[in-house]
């Protein structure tokens, strides 16, 4: 027995010694140094779960305190390893904890089939097995918290299953009670996710909530009960996301909320469109001002990856109100459209001013969002379509210099632009490509009028560097509506190659004054297709004498064209 005894000990001093040669090894090890001694009257903090899972601190001399810990990431949580961490010990732990509920389960249907235990005996069991996987979770949350949490994980699973088993499959308990145990059982996830500090028992409770009255039946039987289940359910999740200091619950409650009533809605009470709106107008109103304290109290605006969650909620908000209220009150849908993107705007104001900073993110989800109201609700429905064309005509102007103003909020205003540039092409192809008379007034007066604000256009970027890149289209464009126009209002063929290449010569010519080498290759692109003009139309049946002056003009205006554009590209080097 003693020589087994002294065989242990050697083991023991051997593993030791191994343990102090791979923590020399460590980077880590040797980034910290060795803890000071904690005298005896201190012991106790020993026994402090929170001392023990925070990480050790560097010493920092006699005076540092020996509880000294890092700040914690939110007023709840403190983690002792990171979440964020994919590791083999947390896929194992997933794996454990889901087969045990795989296992509870099977063993329910097991006794239920050979008859061995009644429905309640049954769900009993179930009810059993998530406690003790709570409680399992709960004792072994002293040696690793994260690592613990997967077992009550499971155990909410169980629970959520025996409510519905109950209410839906054995019919032991009524809806009252099931949508009380449902709530108790959310509840519980909110305090495990703030013992455990993971956002996963936030998100379980995000689902079982609003899944609730998909199951419980009886629940469902008044859509008013549904907005206040549902509106109360929007604020709990908002003020827990405010809580942990992480969006993920409310944006997923925002989803849930608006996609589950409507679904609801749609089955039991389609004639209720009135309860529908006040449900959608109040979720918004829930989840914008969630999102702007979010980043007032934790100073922290929405990050690009935030704000691509959030513009699709807003999406969905937009095209499940405007459905209805175009189909009940098609005069009122794009005012109530515009007091949205008002409020939305608002909302983003007073979140820049809190903040005191450009919110890049936030600022191209609420200019994306108010860009499509005034392209749908405005431009679509409000504005009657022989009218469009003049309209964007005279607005695209001061529209056009106010979005191009130096501005903080460059990505509050891209939307915007985009917005008309989208109008103008529209415009433009419609009125010079395709001329349309569909419009009211003289369509050829109305292309002439589109090519002049192209040119003036390209004339006001130009001096521009930000629009230089692609202030160019523009002129391109104008010199394609000036022959367009051309070729609509002069039947000779003759003269309107004579136009063209006085426009192509007037082109070098002032590109030879402005020294702007952009403007003479444009002219390039006249020529050419003056060329193609007179090859595959003018001397095709034309007369003799058509086919002479043709090629005379359009020689003529090649060669002094490229007399001009050699002085032109001497200039510019």
């Amino acid at each position: 027995m003693a020589d087994v005894e002294e065989q242990l000990r050697a083991l023991n001093l051997r593993l030791a010694r191994l343990e102090e040669a791979v923590l020399s090894l460590s980077p880590r090890a040797a980034a910290v140094p060795p803890r000071p001694v904690v005298p005896a009257a201190a012991a106790r903090d020993e026994e402090d779960p929170h001392f023990r899972d925070t990480e050790p601190q560097a010493y920092a001399g006699p005076a540092a305190s020996p509880r000294a810990r890092p700040a914690p990431v939110s007023p709840f949580f403190e983690k002792s390893v990171d979440p964020g961490e994919l590791s083999v010990t947390q896929i194992m732990g997933w794996t454990g904890a889901t087969l045990l509920v795989l296992a509870a389960a099977y063993l329910i249907r097991l006794v239920y089939d050979a008859g061995w235990l009644t429905p309640p005996r049954q769900l009993g069991l179930a009810m059993l097995g998530g406690i003790t996987l709570v409680a399992a979770g709960l004792r072994l949350r002293r040696l690793d918290s994260n690592y613990a949490s997967l077992l009550p994980a499971g155990g909410l699973v169980v629970f959520f299953l025996a409510i519905y088993g109950a209410h839906l499959y054995y019919h032991l308990i009524g809806a009252g009670v099931a949508t009380t145990a449902v709530i108790c059982n959310c509840l519980l996830a909110l305090w495990l996710g703030r013992i455990f500090g993971s956002e996963i028992y936030g998100l379980f409770a995000v689902v079982g909530s609003y899944s609730a009255p998909l199951l419980l039946r009886a629940m469902t039987g008044s859509v008013v009960d549904l907005v206040i289940y549902f509106t109360a359910w929007s604020v709990v999740f908002c003020l827990y996301a405010l809580a942990i200091g992480n969006r993920r619950p409310y944006l997923l409650a925002g989803y849930m909320a608006l996609i589950t009533f409507q679904v609801l809605w749609e089955q039991l009470a389609r004639s209720q469109w009135g309860v529908a709106l006040v449900f959608q107008t109040l979720q918004f109103a829930v989840f914008l001002s969630a999102a702007i304290a979010f980043s007032v109290r934790h100073d922290r605006p929405m990050t690009q990856a935030e704000g691509v969650v959030h513009l699709p909620l807003l999406l969905l908000f937009y095209a499940l109100q405007y459905a209805i209220l175009s189909r009940h009150m098609p005069a009122v849908a794009p005012w109530v459209a515009l007091g949205s993107a008002a409020a939305l705007l608002l909302a983003y104001g007073v979140a820049r001013r809190a903040l005191g900073v450009s919110l890049q993110a936030g600022g191209f989800i609420v200019g994306a969002y108010c860009a499509l109201v005034l392209f749908h609700a405005v431009y679509l429905e409000l504005l009657p379509d022989r009218w469009a064309p003049w309209v964007v005509l005279l607005v695209l102007p001061p529209a056009a210099l106010f979005v191009t103003r130096p501005a903080a909020d460059a990505q509050l205003m891209l939307p915007f632009k985009l917005l008309l540039g989208a109008l103008l092409a529209l415009n433009y192809v419609r009125v010079v490509l395709l001329a349309e008379t569909g419009s009211v007034g003289n369509g050829v007066l109305l292309a002439l009028l589109y090519t002049a604000e192209l040119y003036a256009a390209w004339f006001v970027g130009r001096s521009l560097p930000a629009l230089r890149s692609w202030i160019t289209f523009a002129l391109y464009a104008a010199h394609i509506g000036f022959m367009g126009v051309v070729l609509r209002s002069v039947d000779n063929a003759l003269l309107v190659s004579l136009a063209w290449g006085a426009l192509a010569l007037v082109t070098l010519l002032l590109a030879f004054r402005l020294r702007d080498q952009d403007l003479g290759k444009s002219s390039l692109f006249i020529f050419a297709a003056s060329l193609v003009k007179v090859i595959l139309h003018d001397l095709a049946g034309a007369a003799p004498l058509l086919r002479i002056g043709s090629l005379v003009v359009v020689g003529l205006s090649l060669y002094a064209g490229g007399l001009l554009y050699k002085r032109v590209v001497a200039l510019a080097r």
